[in-house]
């Protein structure tokens, strides 16, 4: 037979522990738990006990022990709040359900369930006042005055108690006073403790609830039967109480017999409790006045007055007719009838009338519309409702009110919440609402594999949830090939373990398989509700039955292509293959200068054994790649030396001959030779500067002189520079006299007067080197004087002329001196200024007025589209 175990419904710190208590524990450590917790509990009842005497303990104190056992984490049971879901520690202030379910929840949880909860306005269909609030577990209502604002223990009287280890957590350690319930008179005798308190264990004097024994009781027990009939009599004062001792009145009379009904023209069989009854048929009696019929029905004692009799007036009631017969009919009186209509504020404005006056009133009045944007003449009884919807929100703070004509109370929002629970698994069934939803109301079941043990949590905890320990065998045949020598294990939670054991067959490269046991698994029982954390686990390869095993891992040592020593890498052995170990080839290529440069690679042939004489055979390789081609330049030093490259690629041989021509000009700088090189490097220098030369005249200029080299063309300086014989003239330093002589001779005059003929310029070469005489000195003079002539004639010109004034100076001086300003020319700019603002300010006005009236005009044409789309069917909302 399965046996359950009760769990805890959510996992949260135990009232007497701060610490995790998520892990399993030791068997002392249960032990002590147990101990402390049993002598926690005889502490707190033993008051109680010695009243009692010990008896009716397990049926008085129950309910108060399975509180005690959650509050002190027997049996693994925690307490944790149903609002956060979080757990609930020693130091946490707390408030519980004193009224109802004695569920246990943090205080300012429920201080802010509370006052979302009574500031929620109340549904039409919603009896209770929206200022209550409702327990989240019971849901048991409570006032806006009993909201809870302070931390106090169990029973209320200490407040912001003290986490002491060695009484109950959130108790204050005394005795509880709470009063007992039946209201008795008596106090609760236990320490302050969490749950209902106990019946009352005093022994009274009490009777039965007929009156007629009288025994000595338990308080709580007082309201007993004894088990006689009953000896009171039953309301109809004729039968007695047929049942035995009971609580409350005598049930009615169930005696059946034959009764007549009021008026005595019916005889029916009925129960004597409902005796007196009336029948269907009419009374038939005449009243006082002998002239009209009774119309009561059926009924007891004489019929009564007639209704017509005393003052008679007309139907509106203004005039009075004395002395009127009964059946007589009263005339009316022909005047306005003016009784208050149905409406309550017109008078009818027909003639006296029998009969009740028209309900509705068609006195035209100016009404409003109840949101107040339309205000329009119409008949009293007709209700004025304009086409605006209201685009406030919500009490929700989610949707817009979209009622048409609203008055301003917008009804509370009846489309459901939907949003996602505290749990990440259901949404929230109820209607739309502030603030956070009330936790997941269900609950889900966590067992072991086999389903024998399990318990029960709140939806949304159980993945912080441990699954259920079971104590019984694992029924589940493995389906591995070790299933005959796996050791068995005990039931558990999820998918069956894998199986430890090597699989230890050989494979097709020879090694044994040293993996794991890679066979099928059972699987898991898909009813589980429990997802466990992902952990990271090392990947297990699964196949069916009779599957190939996984491939080979042993570590084998593999050359790299190029065979180079000391490159050998470990590999496994399924996936071994040729790889380049990315030096280079090193292999001498075809030009016989340079080695191959390509990454590790195998040759086409590939050395393998030696024949008879020695020599080495070639075997060829599938993956074998051929050495790369030379593309270096020649890189040889050319015979005889030059500095041009070896147009030729790499080669083996001796380069040819450099046919590039050289550019060589002569000394003179008059011609440019051009000459192979091989041709000019071939000769010595005296044969290259011969054949350099022009022939011709040097033409490079000399250095002091102005004069150029006469000489053929040669290298080197040129051999004349100091004995130029060409002619130059010699000049006074007024330049009147002038001589011709030699060059040589002028640059011997320089010297003398210490000047270098190198920084004399062209110009004045030879200037300065003949005295003046006379007639330079006169010439002078003439010429002083002609200049101080010109320089009079030219100041008296500047004293005639006038200063010059621009013409914007004087056409604007001009037009100031003659511009005059009259009065009247400064009231009409006045006045033009005036009307120009007066009409912009016009132009303002009427445009805010007709753009008011355009928007008000756009509004009620959207309006009318919408009622146009609703009556057609294809309303949005």
């Amino acid at each position: 037979m399965a046996t359950a175990v009760a769990q805890p419904a959510v996992v949260t710190n135990s009232f007497l522990s701060d610490s995790d208590t998520g892990g399993s524990s030791s068997g002392s450590d249960d032990a002590a738990t147990f101990s402390r917790t049993s002598a926690l509990e005889d502490s707190i009842f033993a008051a109680y006990l010695q009243i009692s005497g010990g008896r009716s303990t397990t049926q008085d104190l129950a309910k108060i022990r399975s509180f005690l056992s959650a509050a002190s984490g027997r049996s693994g049971a925690l307490v944790s709040c149903l609002i956060c879901l979080e757990r609930i520690r020693p130091s946490d202030p707390v408030w519980s359900c004193f009224s109802g379910c004695h569920a246990v929840f943090h205080l300012p949880c429920i201080q802010n369930w509370a006052n979302q909860s009574s500031h929620r306005p109340a549904s039409s269909s919603s009896v209770s006042s929206s200022s209550d609030w409702h327990c989240p577990k019971c849901r048991l209502s409570y006032p806006r005055t009993l909201i809870p604002r302070s931390y106090s223990c169990f029973c209320g009287k200490l407040f912001d108690p003290p986490c002491d280890p060695w009484i109950l957590p959130h108790s204050c350690g005394e005795v509880c006073g709470r009063p007992l319930r039946g209201n008795c008179g008596h106090e609760c005798l236990l320490l302050c403790h969490p749950g209902p308190c106990p019946p009352c264990p005093k022994l009274v004097t009490a009777r039965c609830f007929c009156g007629s024994h009288e025994d000595a009781r338990r308080c709580a027990q007082k309201l007993f039967s004894c088990n006689q009939p009953c000896p009171k009599a039953l309301p109809c004062r004729t039968h007695w109480c047929p049942e035995y001792c009971h609580e409350g009145p005598c049930p009615p009379c169930q005696v059946r017999g034959f009764y007549r009904c009021a008026c005595g023209k019916t005889e029916e069989e009925r129960v004597c409790a409902d005796r007196g009854f009336r029948c269907d048929k009419p009374c038939e009696g005449i009243l006082l006045c002998g002239k009209h019929n009774c119309n009561r029905g059926c009924h007891s004692g004489p019929c009564g007055d007639c209704p017509l009799q005393g003052r008679r007036t007309c139907p509106c009631g203004k005039k009075e007719y004395k002395g009127a017969p009964c059946d007589a009919d009263v005339p009316t009186c022909g005047s306005t009838c003016e009784k208050t209509m149905s409406c309550g504020l017109h008078r009818c404005p027909e003639r006296c009338h029998r009969g009740s006056c028209v309900k509705t009133c068609r006195t035209v009045v100016f009404k409003a519309c109840r949101c107040g944007s339309l205000k329009k003449e119409v008949p009293c009884y007709q209700d004025l409702i304009c086409e605006r919807k209201c685009l406030r929100m919500r009490d929700c703070g989610r949707h817009a009110c979209k009622h048409r004509c609203c008055n301003g109370e917008c009804p509370p929002c009846q489309e459901m919440c939907g949003r996602k629970l505290l749990c990440k698994n259901h949404k929230c069934p109820s209607l739309c609402h502030r603030g956070p939803c009330a936790p997941c109301p269900l609950m889900v079941t966590i067992s072991c594999l086999c389903g024998e043990t399990y318990y029960e949590v709140p939806c949304g905890v159980e993945m912080n949830q441990k699954p259920p320990k079971c104590l019984k065998p694992c029924r589940i045949p493995r389906l591995c090939r070790h299933k005959s020598e796996c050791r068995p294990h005990r039931c558990h939670y999820g998918a069956c373990p894998p199986c430890r054991m090597t699989c230890g067959e050989k494979l097709m490269c020879g090694h044994t398989c040293k993996q794991r046991c890679h066979g099928p698994m059972p699987p898991s029982n898909p009813d589980f509700t429990l997802k466990p954390k992902r952990k990271k686990v090392e990947k297990i390869i699964e196949c069916i039955p009779g599957s190939p095993c996984p491939p080979c891992q042993e570590i084998v040592w593999v050359a790299c292509l190029g065979q180079h020593i000391g490159e050998e890498r470990p590999m496994v052995c399924s996936q071994k293959a040729p790889y380049s170990c990315q030096n280079l080839c090193g292999s001498l290529l075809s030009c016989g200068n340079h080695y191959c440069t390509k990454s590790c690679h195998s040759m086409k042939y590939q050395s393998s054994t030696l024949d008879e004489h020695g020599n080495c055979k070639y075997a060829e390789n599938e993956l074998a790649e051929s050495c790369e081609e030379c593309l270096f330049p020649c890189q040889k030093v050319r015979e005889p030396a030059c500095s041009h490259p070896c147009p030729m690629p790499c080669h083996s041989d001796a380069c040819p001959p450099c046919k590039v021509l050289l550019k060589r000009a002569c000394y003179c700088g008059a011609m440019v030779h051009a000459f192979e090189c091989s041709y000019y490097n071939s000769l010595s220098g005296v044969e290259q500067q011969r054949i350099r030369s022009c022939k011709g005249p040097c033409h490079r200029k000399l250095l002091n002189c102005p004069h150029l080299c006469s000489e053929i063309c040669h290298p080197g300086q040129c051999p004349a520079i100091d004995q130029c014989i060409k002619k130059v003239y010699a000049r006074c330093a007024c330049n009147n006299i002038k001589n011709e002589w030699l060059c040589r001779e002028a640059q011997s005059a320089h010297r003398a007067a210490g000047r270098d003929p190198k920084d004399v310029a062209k110009s004045q070469f030879g200037v300065g080197l003949i005295p003046c005489n006379a007639d330079c000195a006169s010439r002078v003079n003439v010429v002083d004087a002609d200049l101080q002539l010109r320089k009079v004639k030219v100041l008296q010109n500047e004293d005639t002329v006038a200063p010059v004034v621009p013409k914007r100076r004087k056409r604007r001086e001009r037009v100031q001196g003659t511009r005059q300003t009259s009065k009247f020319q400064t009231f009409k700019s006045y006045l033009w200024r005036c009307l120009l603002f007066t009409l912009l300010l016009f132009i303002v006005c009427v445009g805010f007025y007709y753009g008011h009236k355009g928007l008000l005009w756009l509004s009620d044409w959207m309006y009318e589209m919408e009622e146009r789309r609703n009556r057609k069917g294809f309303s949005r909302f």
